[in-house]
C-alpha cells in the first residue's frame, strides 16, 4: 500500500470554495489562504443561528501505546463513513504541533485513505495560528522581564511619570515560561539575563511547547455569537491571565502588565477556524491544538459551533485516552460551550490491548514484537480491562458509547470478535470493526451505522463534579472516579498554591489534570486498569484566562524531548519542491 504522504499527494484536492459551497457558505464567509484552505469568518455563527443543530460525536480512545492508536484517522474515517451513508458530515480536529510531527509521528492528518488534505500544509504552518500563539506568548515573557528590569532601575516617582505603578513582581512566583513549537528538552530549565546589568535580571525560567500555552487553551475555549463577541471574549480572557504574584502575594495579570491588548491583536485573526477537506471531500475544520496530557486537549468551541449548524453529524476528537481528553472535553469544554454530545466513540486497537495484557514494550522506530502481529487471544483477553475502564469513564457522563475497533492488517477475525464481545459486556451500546485506513469511508460504514443508531439513544448528561467544591475535592473526584486511584497526595508546594488560588477567588474553576497519557494512572509503567495507587500532585497552576486549575501529576513534562532517531530525519524536499518523509 502507498505511504500516507503518497496517498495524500496523489489526491485530487477540490478548491476550498467547492467545499464551502457544499456547506452552504459563500465566498464572503471565507478568508482565503490559497486554493485549498481558508478561514471561516466567525460572523457565520450569527448568520446561521436559527439553523437546527446536527448530531455531536466525540471520538476518544483507550490508553494508547507510544505509537498512538489512530484516533485522528478514525475521526476522519467516521466522517467519511457518515458521508457514505448520505449524511452531511464534518470533522472538527486540532492543528498538530510540529513538536511531535518532527519528533515521533511524522504527521497527524490521519492515515491511509482517511486523511485531511493537503497533508503537508495541515502538518506544517497551515494558516499560522501556532506561530501567532508563539509570538503572543513570548511577548508576555518579554514584558515580564522588561518590567523586572525597569522596576529595578526606577523609583516609584519615575514610574509614575511614565504612567506606571510598581508591580513588585516576585520572580519566584512566576509561572509563565517561554514557548517553542518543537520538542527540545534542553530548554526545559534555563537561566536568562546572564549578560550583565543591561541584559536584565538573571533568573531561572524555562520553555514549554507552544501547544501547552494558556493562550492556546484560550483559543480553543473562546466563544460568542459573532466575531465581535468572540473577540471581546478573547480580550477579556487575555486580560485576566495570571503570570505570578507580587511580593505581597497579589496576583499579577496581563492587564496589570499592559500587554493584554497587544496579545489580543496578535491573536485576532487566529480565532477564525480553518476549513479543509478529507480525501473524500467532506469538510474538516482545523482549529487550536492543546495537548491533552498537559492542557485540555480539544479543538475549538467556535469550530464545533459553526459545524453543528452546517452538518448533520459533527465528529470532534479529544486527545489521548478517555481518562484525559474526554474527561476534559466534558468537564471543561462542554461547561464553556453548553454543547452536549450525542455519542462517544472509543477507539481501541488489538495492539494496545495486547500491550495492556502484558505484551512486550512498544517503542517508536522499532519493529513490533511478534506478540502484536500474531494471533494471541490470551494476551488480548488479559488487556481488556483497560477498554472496560474507559467505557465506564464515558458512561459516567451519561452518554452512549460505541467502541471502534481500528483494524490493522495483522488483526485476525477472532481477535476483533473478542474485543467486540467484551465491549458490549462492559457497557458499550455496540462495537464495530472499522477498516477506514485501508478503505476510506467504505471501510467505516459499519461504524457509521452504529454511531447513527447510538445518537438516537436516550442520554442523561451530567458533569463529574460541581464547580463550587474545593479544589482538592475536585482533584480527588477525578483521581478516584476516572483514574481508579485510592487517593491523592499533595506536595507542600501544591498545598500552598491551592490555598493561594482559593484565597484569590479562583477556587470555583474546573480542573485540567496534567498527567501521562500512557497509563490511566500517573505512572506510565502501570498498564491495563491499575488499582491500589495514589495520585501525586507536585504543583498546581492557575490558568485563569483559559478558566481552569492546572495540577501537575507526578513528573509530567510541559516540554517534550526528542528520541534518538526523531521523525525529522525522514523529512526532506525534492528538487521540484515536493515534501517527502511525512507519514
Amino acid at each position: 500500500m502507498p505511504s500516507d504522504l503518497d496517498i495524500a499527494q496523489a489526491a485530487e484536492v477540490k478548491p476550498i470554495t467547492d467545499i464551502a459551497d457544499s456547506l452552504g457558505l459563500s465566498h464572503t464567509d471565507l478568508i482565503s489562504y490559497g486554493h485549498d484552505k481558508a478561514k471561516v469568518h466567525l460572523d457565520v455563527i450569527k448568520k446561521l443561528a436559527d439553523k437546527p443543530r446536527g448530531k455531536y460525536i466525540d471520538v476518544t480512545a483507550i490508553t494508547p501505546t507510544p505509537l498512538g492508536e489512530g484516533k485522528t484517522t478514525t475521526t476522519i474515517g467516521l466522517t467519511q463513513g457518515l458521508g457514505e451513508l448520505g449524511h452531511k458530515s464534518i470533522a472538527c480536529i486540532r492543528q498538530p504541533s510540529m513538536g511531535p510531527t518532527f519528533g515521533i509521528k511524522g504527521g497527524a492528518a490521519g492515515g491511509g485513505y482517511s486523511q485531511v488534505v493537503p497533508m503537508e500544509e495541515f502538518n506544517l504552518h497551515l494558516t499560522g495560528d501556532i506561530h501567532a500563539i508563539t509570538a503572543a506568548h513570548n511577548l508576555v515573557a518579554a514584558a515580564i522581564d522588561a518590567r523586572l528590569f525597569h522596576e529595578d532601575r526606577s523609583s516609584d516617582d519615575q514610574l509614575e511619570e511614565l504612567g506606571l505603578k510598581r508591580l513588585d513582581i516576585d520572580p519566584y512566583s512566576l509561572t509563565w515560561n517561554r514557548v517553542a513549537d518543537v520538542n527540545d528538552r534542553a530548554l526545559r530549565n534555563i537561566t536568562v539575563g546572564l549578560g550583565g546589568p543591561l541584559d536584565g535580571r538573571a533568573r531561572q525560567t524555562g520553555f514549554d511547547i507552544t501547544v501547552a500555552s494558556e493562550i492556546m487553551a484560550i483559543l480553543a475555549l473562546v466563544d460568542g455569537d459573532d466575531y465581535k463577541s468572540v473577540l471581546a471574549d478573547l480580550r477579556e480572557r487575555c486580560g485576566r491571565i495570571v503570570i505570578g504574584s507580587s511580593k505581597s502575594r497579589v496576583p499579577i495579570t496581563l492587564e496589570d502588565l499592559g500587554v493584554a491588548g497587544a496579545v489580543t491583536v496578535l491573536m485576532k485573526d487566529a480565532i477564525h477556524p480553518t476549513l479543509m477537506q478529507t480525501l473524500e471531500g467532506q469538510a474538516a475544520f482545523v482549529h487550536a491544538g492543546p495537548f491533552a496530557n498537559i492542557a485540555h486537549g480539544n479543538s475549538s468551541i467556535v469550530a464545533d459551533r459553526i459545524a453543528l449548524t452546517l452538518g448533520d453529524y459533527v465528529v470532534t476528537e479529544s486527545g489521548f485516552g478517555a481518562d484525559i481528553g474526554m474527561e476534559k472535553f466534558f468537564n471543561i469544554k462542554c461547561r464553556n460551550s453548553g454543547l452536549v454530545p450525542d455519542c462517544v466513540v472509543l477507539v481501541a486497537t488489538i495492539r494496545a490491548l495486547k500491550m495492556h495484557g502484558g505484551g512486550p514494550k512498544v517503542t517508536p522506530g522499532k519493529d513490533l514484537d511478534s506478540a502484536y502481529t500474531d494471533e494471541n487471544l490470551d494476551l488480548l483477553r488479559a488487556g481488556l480491562d483497560n477498554m472496560a475502564a474507559h467505557i465506564q469513564n464515558a458512561k459516567r457522563f451519561g452518554i452512549p458509547v460505541v467502541v471502534a475497533v481500528n483494524k490493522f492488517s495483522t488483526d485476525t477475525d477472532a481477535e476483533v470478535a473478542l474485543v467486540e464481545k467484551a465491549a458490549v459486556e462492559a457497557g458499550a451500546e455496540t462495537a464495530a470493526m472499522s477498516d477506514h485506513w485501508a478503505n476510506g469511508g467504505k471501510g467505516a460504514v459499519e461504524l457509521a451505522e452504529a454511531v447513527v443508531a447510538a445518537c438516537e439513544q436516550p442520554s442523561d448528561f451530567k458533569f463529574l463534579y460541581d464547580l463550587e467544591l474545593p479544589i482538592k475535592e475536585k482533584i480527588e473526584i477525578i483521581a478516584k472516579e476516572i483514574y481508579g486511584a485510592d487517593g491523592v497526595s499533595f506536595e507542600p508546594q501544591a498545598e500552598k498554591q491551592i490555598a493561594e488560588y482559593e484565597a484569590n477567588g479562583f477556587g470555583d474553576l474546573p480542573i485540567c489534570m496534567a498527567k501521562t497519557h500512557l497509563s490511566i494512572s500517573h505512572d506510565p509503567a502501570l498498564k491495563n486498569a491499575p488499582s491500589g495507587f495514589t495520585i501525586p500532585i507536585t504543583q498546581v497552576r492557575a490558568s485563569v484566562g483559559a478558566g481552569f486549575i492546572y495540577p501537575l501529576v507526578g513528573a509530567v513534562r510541559t516540554m517534550p524531548g526528542l528520541g534518538s532517531k526523531p521523525a525529522f530525519m525522514n523529512v526532506d524536499v525534492t528538487e521540484d519542491g515536493k515534501v517527502v518523509g511525512l507519514f
